[in-house]
């Protein structure tokens, strides 16, 4: 044998085909276009769906544990909460108990003041709830829209407050719905009453403030007897809002030594923005409040015209 024939037969150990570097291509453009392809024409979704359901059951046996552990966790935290909770209720249900029956026995004592003063008695009025519709689109006015209108006997200039507090006044009736125009709206404007002092004053909306919108009491002197934290309630000197409903709170007093004016800011303590639900008070009928006393005729004619009697002579 000749030894051309083992030099043709010599094994080699270099790598046959393509490099490697052109596979990587080849398998990165393959990559790329099965992405591309199932973005587009989704094939791949009929193979996860499969998948999806020959795992679920094992995924559901693997998660039992996990999940058995959580509801134990969660099953005493709820039980020390609610034990906790309750027996917070029950004590505040003494606490009101014991108010509920020293109310009662101020409202006799103030019952029976009003009959010996001779005073008016305490106005009832009655209401209409409604749920709000949605907001008006006007960016400079802030006002909503309720679902009660003429055909629910709603009339404009009735008062309108939530669980917490006065929201607005009906300013527009239509005959499914009406308009409210909130305390915030900068032409609103409310008498209030600080019960704490009994001064008087008016509230006005003021819905550019840094506060992110509410009510600003006006013309208040620096003096005045007035704290952050006071509650505002209507006063009832108008006519249109029934007294004792709450209002707002102050929140921030400015005092500026070149103004004889202080700034009073005060937080509405109805939910103006968000307000679902809401109760349209019936107008105070005309003989609700004292009639207002007569002119006087004789000092707007002036003094008398007749010529004063000279003496005789």
């Amino acid at each position: 044998m000749s030894s051309n024939s083992f030099d043709s037969g010599v094994p080699t150990f270099r790598p046959q085909g393509p490099s490697p570097n052109v596979r990587l291509a080849l398998c990165v453009a393959l990559a790329v276009f099965l992405m591309v392809a199932d973005v587009r024409f989704k094939l791949t979704e009929p193979l996860r769906k499969a998948v999806a359901t020959v795992l679920y059951p094992l995924q559901w046996v693997m998660l039992q544990p996990v999940q058995l552990v959580n509801q134990g966790a969660t099953y005493f935290e709820d039980l020390h909460t609610a034990q906790t909770a309750a027996a917070s209720a029950e004590k505040k249900s003494v606490e009101l108990a014991q108010r509920a029956t020293l109310v009662e026995t101020l409202d006799h004592e103030n019952q029976r003041l009003r009959q010996l003063l001779n005073l008016l008695p305490r106005l009832s009025t009655k209401g209409t709830a409604a749920q709000v519709v949605y907001e008006t689109a006007d960016a400079y006015t802030r006002r909503v829209v309720i679902d009660k209108g003429e055909l629910a006997n709603i009339q404009r200039g009735s008062p309108v407050m939530d669980e917490m507090g006065v929201l607005g006044q009906v300013t527009r009736v239509f005959p499914m719905s009406s308009e409210v125009t909130l305390l915030t709206d900068r032409d609103q404007a409310i008498p209030v009453l600080n019960p704490r002092t009994g001064a008087r004053a008016v509230a006005y909306g003021d819905p550019t403030t840094a506060y992110g919108g509410g009510i600003e009491l006006r013309f208040m002197p620096s003096n005045a007897d007035i704290q952050e934290g006071d509650l505002l309630t209507t006063s009832g000197v108008d006519g249109v809002y029934p007294p004792g409903l709450p209002i707002a709170r102050i929140i921030k007093i400015e005092r500026r030594a070149d103004s004889p004016f202080s700034r009073v800011y005060c937080e509405p303590l109805a939910q103006m923005y968000g307000a679902q639900f809401v109760m349209v008070i019936d107008p105070l009928p005309e003989d609700a409040l004292p009639p207002r006393p007569a002119p006087d005729v004789k000092k707007q004619e002036g003094p008398s015209s007749t010529p004063r009697k000279g003496k005789r002579g």
